[in-house]
């Protein structure tokens, strides 16, 4: 697997980041806050990527035993990110059209987020399939690697450049801002895609694709792999359920204009580039993986504190820094816990495994991004907006305080000794 190669799968995941990052680093702060759309709703909207996941494993599935054109993954990954893409540029219209008259514009925005979310989860499953299909097993973690860092950095790019791009902000503006991430979006992708796959090519390893369902059976039938599955969605939802309300939250409570709220992406984004960096040029000699995640997690919290205080006290000097000190956490406990995870599991179980993490992230993600904004609405309705807001981050914190205690009684040592065999446990499964 050349670096080339590497790069051009790493040009597919950055073209999906560029569609995702103006949705939750702008138009999320333009619809609850410009618009007075209810946070909830916003929530619920820009979770249907997540919602849909389930749907990767079927897709996935479906383009091992039907390619087209001789090809088993590129119409598939191309199909995904034209919706992806298209569905993208289509948010401010539909974020408007909520605006003007509600209901005929939410129907209007659940198709056009779902479209957005559809398309998401096609590309996404279809091109990790392809990483795997034309990667040689030892070249597969420095493949993902590569697509990862990638990805941080687009996000970081793509949210400075918006944020200059929108500056002065009017919804003509956001509207031309839009249609312009969706064209270098579609761009990166063709160029990242076009003779990627070799035509009637053999798969160099062939494995079996293990249900979200499946995935999930199987862990919660072991006593301390239910426990870390329990732990991560409480770690997850902690720290990612933020996404729909920070931006929002800066605009609330020290009048931040929109260039101003989009940089936090950017801010948020490097300092979790530089924490994946760090853990893995320095810190994981010194930390093993659990003390790593424990340090993550606790790094987290203070962000999520300082965060709510900032708001409450306004001061607003620690807000930006509050935010640069959860982006760093997360990026610490993003790299440990997946390090955990797979300290967890045998060879043969990395597959279901990984697909529990899968769905882990993506519940936590969802469930969490959507709690955050029915809190936010009902708190709102009691102290206030700022108030609402730093009340979120604040239980966020509290539910991350609670992962970590729970993390402190996972024994992985225990774990590995009492692990079974995958062929009884899928067989167990299959027969209940």
């Amino acid at each position: 697997m050349s670096w080339l190669k590497m790069i051009r799968f790493g040009m597919l995941h950055v073209a999906v980041a560029i569609s995702l990052v103006p949705i939750t680093g702008v138009l999320n702060r333009i619809m609850i806050h410009e618009l007075g759309i209810m946070a909830s709703i916003v929530a619920a909207l820009i979770i249907l990527p997540h919602l849909f996941s389930p749907i990767q494993v079927f897709i996935g599935q479906f383009s091992d035993r039907h390619p087209l054109w001789g090809y088993r993954r590129t119409p598939y990954i191309a199909l995904g990110i034209l919706l992806c893409v298209v569905g993208a540029a289509l948010t401010p219209f539909a974020a408007f059209a909520m605006d003007a008259n509600f209901w005929p514009g939410l129907i209007f925005a659940l198709l056009v987020f779902g479209i957005w979310g559809v398309g998401f989860n096609t590309a996404v499953v279809s091109y990790l399939s392809l990483a795997s299909d034309i990667s040689p097993a030892q070249y597969r973690s420095r493949t993902i690697a590569v697509m990862w860092f990638m990805m941080i950095t687009a996000v970081i790019s793509t949210a400075i450049g918006t944020g200059r791009a929108l500056e002065p902000y009017s919804p003509e503006r956001l509207i031309e801002v839009f249609a312009i991430c969706a064209g270098v979006a579609l761009t990166i992708a063709t160029l990242g895609l076009i003779g990627l796959e070799p035509r009637n090519a053999v798969p160099l390893s062939h494995e079996e694709r293990y249900s979200a369902t499946a995935s999930v059976r199987t862990v919660v039938r072991d006593p301390l792999a239910r426990r870390f599955f329990v732990y991560l969605m409480f770690m997850l939802s902690a720290i990612l359920g933020q996404d729909v309300l920070l931006e929002p939250y800066g605009a609330q409570a020290f009048a931040m204009d929109v260039r101003s709220t989009t940089q936090l992406t950017a801010t948020w984004g490097s300092a979790t580039l530089l924490a994946l960096l760090l853990h893995g040029i320095v810190l994981s000699r010194w930390l093993s993986n659990k003390h790593g995640a424990m340090v993550g997690g606790i790094i987290a919290a203070t962000g999520l504190t300082l965060i709510a205080l900032s708001g409450i006290l306004h001061l607003e000097p620690i807000f930006v820094p509050a935010v640069a000190l959860l982006g760093f956490g997360t990026g610490i406990a993003t790299a440990t816990n997946l390090a955990l995870m797979l300290d967890m599991t045998t060879p043969q179980q990395v597959g279901l495994f990984i697909g529990a993490w899968g769905v882990a992230d993506a519940a936590a993600r969802g469930l969490g991004n959507l709690l955050a904004g029915i809190i936010r609405d009902l708190a709102a309705l009691v102290v206030g907006p700022t108030g609402a807001y730093a009340t979120v981050f604040l239980i966020e914190a509290i539910i991350l305080c609670t992962a970590l205690v729970m993390l402190r009684a996972i024994d992985v040592s225990a774990f590995r000794s009492q692990r079974r065999d995958l062929g009884q446990l899928v067989a167990a499964m299959g027969d209940a």
